[in-house]
């Protein structure tokens, strides 16, 4: 507060910048541990922007390659899915080339050899998502906890002859910025939350749906035919 007073007390008015700059300034060594926190959720959305891209999970090609898969096999032009499964650039083409690799058998060996993998997958689709999760619990905790440490030093100065009233109250609204910063650090981190969560279920939806296609087909295809024209070059 004193920053400020003194600012008026010169017939000048502090700019945004400044303004700001004592906003932060005024909460302490807390708005020190709330930005560490802010910086740390920034991070870990611009990782799940990153790695939960559509070209990184399901591809549209190579879907709309797996939907083909039997047609592509009666017409001898699996290789290139083939590649593409191996080459493993994709949850999709991950799961795709496990499915492959158990042609020929019972549904249910194919179905446990899947989930086995499946279940890897998903694990990798919510990497990142507990810093998130700590970021949305630690941020309020913080904001309050510098709240609480502010008011204990304001109502400390209670009780003596010369208590100054309107300072008291100007010091428990600094007190309650704290508070301020951490619910807006954990806002955007709760709606990038939600917004995640229902992007991994709806990737984990998609690849349900055609894994179990792809895993009909391997079943009835206990030898994939090749494409002629590499057997002729052969």
């Amino acid at each position: 507060m004193q920053p400020v007073l003194s600012l008026l007390a010169a017939g000048s008015t502090p700019s945004v910048i400044e303004q700001i700059e004592l906003f932060f300034r005024e909460g302490g060594f807390f708005m020190i541990l709330l930005g560490l926190t802010s910086v740390v959720g920034v991070a870990a959305i611009c990782y799940k922007f990153l790695t939960l891209a559509r070209s990184r999970i399901v591809p549209d090609d190579l879907a709309a390659d797996v939907d083909s898969f039997e047609s592509r096999i009666q017409s001898g032009r699996v290789e290139e899915v083939l590649n593409t499964f191996e080459r493993g650039e994709s949850a999709l083409a991950r799961l795709g080339a496990v499915t492959v690799g158990q042609r020929g058998r019972p549904q249910s060996e194919i179905a446990e050899a899947v989930q086995a993998m499946a279940r890897s997958e998903i694990v990798r689709l919510h990497s990142g998502m507990a810093s998130i999760d700590v970021v949305i619990s630690v941020a309020p905790l913080l904001g309050l906890l510098g709240t609480a440490s502010g008011l204990v030093v304001v109502f400390s100065g209670l009780g003596s002859d010369n208590t100054d009233w309107v300072m008291i109250t100007a010091g428990i609204g600094r007190a309650l910025k704290t508070t301020i910063v951490g619910m807006a650090i954990a806002v955007p981190a709760i709606i990038a939350q939600g917004f995640f969560q229902r992007k991994i279920e709806t990737y984990a939806a998609r690849l349900e749906v055609l894994l179990t296609k792809l895993a009909h087909v391997c079943e009835r295809s206990p030898r994939l035919v090749p494409n002629p024209s590499a057997g002729e070059a052969d």
